[in-house]
């Protein structure tokens, strides 16, 4: 599917690309910024999509380095599991999305692009967001710049007395 304006993707096409896991975060927040880092749980993290299927794309990762589900102790499957409840709450509030995909692709063969880390996606919808120029032509278009979604969404996961 073609991509009317994506600005962010030169980062990634002319850039230098991760020897490690991009989900393996490093243990201090300094760079969770600029990772897109919404959320630091004890045992999984929200971070938003930067290749986004639409505007609002988050996804929810365990800290632990594994590709199958079963592989994931309760407690991290719990934590996942709150994330992306609390991740449809806050979506739904700040961009009134009339519905949320939620999904796993587990394995190449399911369509997942990193498939050694498991991650969930959450995608905001909204009734007709695939409009004629996606039907037509295979485009998607995405309205807002993804340092100012981040910048948005960012508050609603802070906790009390923490720094958004």
């Amino acid at each position: 599917m073609k991509q009317l304006w994506a600005p962010w993707r030169i980062e990634y096409i002319l850039g230098p690309k991760p020897d490690a896991c991009v989900f393996c975060l490093p243990a201090t927040t300094e760079e969770d910024e600029e990772r897109l880092v919404l959320y630091r749980g004890v045992r999984a993290f929200v971070i938003m999509n930067k290749y986004p299927y639409n505007n609002g794309h988050i996804m929810v990762c365990p800290y632990r380095h594994v590709m199958n589900l079963a592989d994931l102790p309760l407690e991290d499957t719990h934590e996942i599991m709150d994330l992306i409840q609390r991740g449809t709450v806050i979506l739904k509030k700040h961009f009134n999305c009339e519905g949320i995909n939620v999904g796993l692709n587990q394995g190449q063969a399911a369509g997942a692009g990193i498939r050694e880390h498991l991650h969930f996606h959450l995608v905001p919808r909204w009734n007709g967001d695939s409009s004629f120029i996606a039907v037509f032509d295979e485009v998607r278009t995405l309205p807002e710049d993804l340092r100012r979604t981040y910048a948005a969404l960012r508050p609603y996961f802070c906790h009390e007395g923490e720094k958004a």
